[in-house]
């Protein structure tokens, strides 16, 4: 027994769409200048 395809939604209405993810609300993200990043050097290039 195969599983059925997944759904795919598409959207039609995007003004409708919009309002809906602004009535959702905002999503606010505090960032301190202050803070600092003290990773220490592994002596590599790249991501840590």
């Amino acid at each position: 027994m195969s599983k059925p395809p997944p759904a795919r939604y598409r959207t039609t209405n995007w003004s409708s769409h919009n309002a809906a993810l602004r009535k959702r609300g905002s999503m606010l993200i505090w960032v301190d200048k202050e803070m600092a990043w003290l990773a220490p050097h592994e002596g590599r290039l790249g991501r840590p």
